[in-house]
């Protein structure tokens, strides 16, 4: 009997695959379908998938649509009462389904479980952790905040509450999944499950990451937020856009360095400060601006070089980690 929905969106994934497939059909929580929806793939992915033989894997193809669209596909396919969402070049670890599966059972009024994320590097070996925290109940608050569940490979979610709220929006990739947990969190509660169980690729030799798309989407995400939160919620509108143009920072500057990515930086670090004044108090933003000054002044190979013997300098982790979510 299929209890869960497995959904695995993948355009042009043939590296990764495989790993992934595999971490899914490797849980403990064996009462599963896997619905692998290639998005147009124009490589190899659909070859290497059929070489894949296990009963609870299906594939079906689409022309491309993106990866938005490409879940909702999936979920109106999917037979199990709960669904999962699991991108093509992510891990889980072996527990994931059976621990969020077992935390909804354990708390019949929550719709969503969601677990710790640490991120993985191109060889599948741990890069750095990502936010472990613990937020449970009505969470609607905080996820305006600032979007704390981390990605769409995370979360469990009855599928009746998820066709409830109408899915992902697939024109808001790529924050659809801050999208939906807002919507979700406005109605059904979560519940957290303290333990790493995902593991989020972080190509650390690309700066692949579309920042002007993310920019725009979040735009139209905080949008969308702040035209239904209620009355008494609007003023969290200044601390939502500091935040997450705090993370838009980041991205800017994380990893490669890019003499283009940086001047972005600047730009979104003045719209940090500007929306969120207790940046001003942190010691972090000397280091945005000395990581983003170095990467357009100098050469990039010059730059990386000075990154791996200087890295403490540098360091601009802090930045994600000055939320405040108590108001």
């Amino acid at each position: 009997m299929v209890q869960i929905s497995v959904i695995l969106p993948v355009y042009n994934g043939v590296s990764t695959i495989t790993d992934t497939i595999n971490s899914v059909l490797g849980q403990t929580f064996q009462e599963f379908e896997l619905i692998v929806i290639d998005d147009g793939s124009t490589d190899d992915t659909v070859s290497v998938i059929e070489t894949i033989k296990d009963d609870r894997l299906r594939i079906h193809q689409f022309e491309n649509a993106g990866q938005g669209e490409s879940r909702n596909r999936g979920a109106a396919l999917a037979q199990g009462e709960y669904l999962s969402f699991i991108d093509a070049d992510d891990l889980w670890t072996p527990d994931k389904l059976e621990s969020q599966w077992q935390a909804l059972q354990t708390h019949p009024q929550a719709a969503v479980a969601y677990s710790w994320t640490d991120h993985i590097d191109e060889n599948n070996q741990f890069f750095r952790a990502g936010p472990h925290l613990t937020f449970s109940g009505d969470v609607y608050k905080k996820l305006i905040i600032s979007d704390f569940v981390g990605s769409g490979s995370n979360v469990l979610i009855r599928k009746a509450a998820f066709d409830e709220v109408g899915g992902f929006a697939p024109h808001l990739t790529p924050a659809e999944d801050w999208d939906l947990w807002v919507r979700l969190a406005a109605r059904y509660e979560f519940v957290v499950v303290p333990q790493v169980h995902i593991l989020y690729r972080t190509l650390t030799t690309s700066s692949s990451f579309n920042l002007a798309k993310m920019e725009a989407s979040s735009v139209q995400v905080m949008e969308r937020i702040f035209a239904q939160a209620p009355p008494e919620l609007q003023g969290l509108s200044q601390l939502c856009r500091g935040h997450r143009y705090k993370y838009l920072t980041y991205k800017a500057l994380d990893l490669t360095p890019q003499r283009q990515r940086a001047r972005a930086a600047f730009r979104f670090l003045a719209l940090a400060l500007w929306y969120d004044l207790s940046l001003w108090r942190r010691r972090v933003i000397w280091k945005v601006l000395l990581r983003a000054t170095i990467a357009v002044v100098f050469p990039r190979t010059w730059v990386i070089s000075l990154l791996k013997q200087q890295p403490k300098p540098f360091d601009i982790e802090a930045l994600l980690f000055h939320i405040r979510f108590e108001v």
